[in-house]
């Protein structure tokens, strides 16, 4: 588990755990596919997955190799292995074959675990393009539907689906419209799956973070106004680091959840999910 050591007046210097989180084995010799797992988020939740003992494939875009490359090797200095296939979520054939290439990578496949979304700040609706609004629900919600269709041939009793949706669900801002929709979406998603999969023995839950420090806010993901206070309005006063997510995923993943499905978790600095 990793150590936070966040002062209120929240760093720059992103944190995904790689001085900090310390494994368990609590996922020995699980196979787990991760999207967004070259950064971020995605980033965090691969290296504690692999300190607990999994096997993972990584998939990205491809112009994030450099960056999987680098997440890559920091899993192969815990002993597990990595495979990469990157590629673009909003493409229902590269969706499908992730699937498919990561289940014969790894011998077989243990959990999905959904990270990777995409978001771009709109100030009114009359500018929201069509594109973008394809491309938001492309990438955060239809992929998803993709990936576990594909994926369920495979699953086993005790294997899990990890979403990750948003307190944008809850809470959402008057200039991330579609991507805030994408994330509500994305939680009947969860529930309604959960029910349909749990007589399979396949649990299925979502993790909503609140105001978190990664790539995506400050390539586009937020306004440029925005940066400086940036998580300020949480009760704790700041946003949130990568690595503070990773060992709640670990949580859903492993067999410690095994009376745990159809629940949204919230790590949002004190923001209710209501």
């Amino acid at each position: 588990m990793a150590e936070a050591n966040f002062s209120i007046e929240h760093t720059r210097q992103l944190d995904h755990g790689e001085q900090s989180y310390k494994g368990n084995n609590k996922l020995l010799n699980k196979k787990i596919l991760i999207t967004g797992g070259d950064s971020g988020i995605g980033r965090a939740v691969a290296i504690a997955y692999a300190r607990e003992g999994a096997d993972l494939v990584l998939s990205y875009l491809p112009e994030e190799q450099a960056d999987a490359e680098e997440v890559q090797a920091l899993i192969e200095q815990a002993g597990r292995k990595a495979h990469l296939i990157p590629g673009d979520l909003s493409d229902e054939a590269y969706c499908v074959q992730l699937v498919q290439e990561a289940y014969q990578c790894l011998g077989g496949l243990d959990s999905l675990t959904l990270i990777a979304g995409t978001q771009n700040p709109v100030e009114h609706i009359s500018n929201l393009k069509t594109e973008q609004l394809k491309r938001t629900f492309e990438v955060n919600v239809f992929s998803a539907f993709w990936m576990v269709k594909a994926a369920v041939p495979f699953l086993k009793p005790g294997s899990t689906i990890i979403t990750t949706t948003s307190v944008q669900a809850y809470h959402p801002s008057e200039i991330l419209l579609d991507y805030a929709s994408t994330k509500f979406a994305l939680n009947g998603f969860t529930r309604g799956l959960a029910k349909q999969l749990a007589p399979s023995g396949i649990r299925v839950n979502g993790i909503a973070p609140g105001p978190i420090w990664t790539p995506l806010q400050f390539t586009g993901g937020l306004l440029p106004d925005q940066m400086q206070d940036f998580g300020k309005d949480t009760p704790l006063g700041r946003c949130g680091q990568p690595a503070e997510l990773a060992s709640t995923y670990v949580l859903l993943a492993s067999d410690e959840a095994s009376y745990i499905t159809a629940q949204i978790y919230g790590v949002t600095g004190g923001i209710e999910l209501a």
